[in-house]
């Protein structure tokens, strides 16, 4: 139910679930980040030297086109479904 301005008479936008979105997108991102990070030190740990290893470009350029895939997914998601 929308709410009107007392002053004005115009419709008062709900504009708080922008601002939990941006939120949970944050976090999320921020915690996906965390565990590749552990995951790729705690692989790179049981290498014998305990370093890591260069990253091929073609493996860097398929993780990269997945992320964009994955990104456009979610972006496409919010827009409204054709009837």
């Amino acid at each position: 139910m929308s709410q009107n301005n007392p002053l004005s008479g115009t419709p008062v936008r709900d504009e708080s679930w922008k601002t939990r979105t941006y939120a949970i997108g944050i976090l999320s991102g921020a915690l996906a980040g965390f565990i590749a990070s552990y995951l790729f030190a705690r692989a790179a740990e049981e290498n014998e030297d305990g370093k890591p290893q260069p990253i091929p470009t073609s493996t860097l350029l398929g993780l990269i086109l997945t992320g964009l895939s994955f990104i456009r997914q979610i972006a496409e998601s919010g827009k409204p479904r054709k009837k």
